[in-house]
């Protein structure tokens, strides 16, 4: 019982670290200890999370019971003997690959998961507030409005994209809604130069980037003038100016293509960086286990973004892992992680700008876990109603909606006004709205682009395969599309 009980060195460390109080811990009975006295601050006093900013330990800890007890800490002359017992194994080690490692004779298993959970690093508060005290990167009037600007953008294209799949007019769509703040925030804290593999959830890291609402239409139209040459579903945008490479329906796969790009940059002392996307799902993939000790080994200036938007299409996080989260597998790689609010845009901003001086600087990957929250569906091919309630959906939409609350912070600022609003919004939906009328009437791309620009000289058998397939058209017109040029 006394190796049950024993103070953890780890805890006391933190606490002194970070100058957490303890009397929230505390059980009434305990208040009058020495140990209280000792290191017990008063319940008003402001707790300090991460060094970032501080905020009142009641909003940490609301009405949270004892985590320690005065039992813990009933046999003191035990708990001294472990310790010294301790100091003295820390006498013999041995040196092993990796670093020099200390013995102890306690059989002490390492927990499945710490007692308390990760913080989530925080700039506003739900109305748009930003919490007391706290510390983040001052964003310009001219940047904060351009963000704002393009999340509603990006809210709308959504929208109406997604509409003109329900119409029959394109395929397939996939939404952001919900995530808007981690595109837009993230995009604007890097650089041109940064190289960008996404998921397929991030239109708004490209769209900041510079590609027109044009180009995104043609894309999902799948015209001549998509990039692709139509041969991509709707949404697997790619840009080889903007930096920006084409999204791949297979999930993960991007992640250890980061890495080797990040490395890249770092072999020829490159002043950028490689920035990957990810939702949680992906994690349960190897790639991002391959990915992640690789750059950890290689010492890669790549960012890892997750966004834990807590559902792989119908698969909950909680049938995902058990861990906590995302970000503690981070650490157990060798990687510097935080995790994040992906709904508030100044700490995605914040989180980001640091992690890409970090990157670069210290020449070291970085990973961020971005809590957020799908309010669409998967895709247009789901229905989420069908495993999560929509009560859930609508607190999100409505209690927790990213653009919502960021909009309030510029308001107050007095950097945006009603009139602004409204005709930022009747202004985009009419481009939009153009767009697609544009990318409608554009030509498809003919049929020999289906074979070429993957061999330099075509083989014999994908020749074969490409007559083949004209004389089916030939013989069966009424079963293919008239406006592909045969």
């Amino acid at each position: 019982m006394a190796i049950w009980f024993r103070r953890s060195k780890d805890i006391t460390i933190h606490f002194k670290k970070y100058n957490l109080g303890l009397l929230g811990f505390f059980t009434q009975n305990f208040k009058s200890s020495s140990f209280f006295h000792q290191f017990g601050n008063s319940s008003t006093s402001p707790t300090s999370f991460n060094g970032n900013f501080r905020i009142p330990k009641y909003i940490l800890f609301p009405n949270s019971p004892p985590l320690f007890s005065f039992r813990r800490f009933e046999s003191v002359e035990a708990e001294k003997q472990i310790d010294s017992e301790d100091q003295e194994h820390d006498k013999q080690a041995l040196d092993f690959p990796g670093g020099r490692v200390t013995f102890t004779s306690h059989l002490r298993f390492l927990s499945e998961s710490p007692e308390k959970r990760i913080h989530c690093y925080r700039i506003l508060d739900d109305n748009g507030q930003p919490i007391l005290g706290s510390n983040f990167r001052q964003v310009s009037k001219e940047v904060a409005v351009k963000m704002y600007n393009h999340m509603v953008t990006l809210q709308i294209l959504d929208t109406i994209f997604y509409e003109a799949q329900r119409q029959g007019r394109i395929s397939f769509y996939v939404t952001t809604n919900g995530e808007e703040a981690i595109n837009i925030a993230s995009a604007a804290a890097l650089t041109m130069d940064d190289i960008i593999f996404p998921q397929y959830r991030e239109p708004g890291v490209l769209l900041w980037r510079g590609f027109t609402l044009q180009e995104f239409a043609n894309q999902c139209f799948g015209n001549k003038s998509d990039y692709g040459k139509g041969r991509q579903m709707p949404i697997h945008y790619g840009s080889k100016k903007l930096n920006y490479f084409t999204v791949s329906s297979t999930i993960a796969t991007q992640l250890p293509q980061a890495v080797g790009a990040a490395y890249s940059l770092k072999m020829d002392k490159k002043n950028a960086c490689a920035v990957t996307y990810f939702g949680d799902g992906g994690t349960s993939e190897g790639d991002f286990h391959a990915a992640l000790n690789f750059a950890a080994v290689t010492e890669a200036p790549v960012i890892f973004i997750c966004r834990n938007n807590g559902w792989a299409i119908s698969t909950p996080t909680s049938e995902q892992f058990r861990s906590d989260g995302v970000v503690v597998k981070g650490q157990a790689y060798g990687i510097r992680s935080i995790r994040v609010d992906g709904n508030d845009t100044l700490a995605i901003y914040s989180a980001v700008c640091e992690a890409r001086e970090m990157a670069i600087r210290e020449h070291r990957p970085v990973l961020i876990e971005a809590l957020t929250y799908r309010v669409g569906h998967h895709s247009t091919s789901d229905d989420s109603t069908k495993y999560r309630s929509a009560n859930e959906i609508e607190h999100w939409k409505m209690a927790r909606d990213p653009v919502t609350r960021y909009r309030k912070w510029i308001g107050k600022k007095g950097w945006w006004t009603d009139n602004e609003e409204t005709e930022l919004r009747s202004n985009v939906r009419k481009e939009i709205m153009q767009a697609i009328q544009v990318a409608e009437k554009v030509e498809k791309p003919p049929l020999m682009d289906l074979f070429t620009d993957v061999y330099d000289c075509p083989p014999p058998n994908l020749c074969e395969q490409e007559g083949l397939l004209r004389e089916t058209v030939k013989k069966h017109p009424q079963d293919y599309p008239t406006d592909v040029p045969v």
